[in-house]
């Protein structure tokens, strides 16, 4: 028996099916859901400012403020000048220095932010997040961290060896062409 009713297109026909698999986007990656949540809170931020500051208001000084507002909920301990563990790469006991947010952390977040911030529409030349200031506390953020641990970071140098290889392989590709 046959009934000349169309069929409701959501009671069980493949069609339905591939319908709601399109409202469903794939899951995001760590990445991308670390920099929506980074962006989230970032925008948050300005919002809790007096005045609240607009996006297109926002400029690297906001930026600064939120990565020292950020150490309040570090992990990181960073021994202050007078510690007696500074310079110390694992101190034998605890001690009061405060907790900071480590200089890789904050390091990674610029990156998701200026990633983010061009994304949600800011022209690249405005960018807060990719400004010198950033870049030179970041760096002053890295060496603080670093003496305070006793952990010097150096840039490594190439051996000898490893640059007469990449010579030697620069005049082949010269001599091929």
């Amino acid at each position: 028996m046959s009934s000349n009713i169309p069929k409701d297109p959501s009671e069980g026909s493949s069609r339905s099916t591939t319908v709601d698999q399109s409202h469903h986007p794939a899951p995001l990656s760590r990445y991308e859901s670390q920099k929506r949540r980074d962006w989230n809170t970032f925008g948050q931020y300005l919002k809790n400012q007096r005045p609240p500051v607009s996006l297109s208001q926002c400029n690297f000084s906001h930026v600064l403020e939120f990565l020292r507002y950020l150490d309040q909920f570090g992990k990181t301990k960073v021994h202050l000048h007078g510690c007696v563990f500074f310079g110390q790469p694992e101190p034998p006991a605890p001690c009061t220095c405060p907790l900071r947010q480590a200089w890789g952390s904050l390091d990674a977040l610029i990156g998701r932010l200026r990633a983010a911030y061009e994304e949600n529409g800011g022209p690249p030349e405005k960018n807060p997040f990719g400004n010198g200031a950033i870049r030179v506390y970041l760096r002053e953020v890295k060496e603080c961290q670093a003496k305070a641990r006793g952990i010097p970071y150096k840039k490594k140098k190439k051996r000898k060896s490893q640059i007469k290889a990449n010579e030697e392989v620069k005049a082949s590709k010269l001599q091929a062409t």
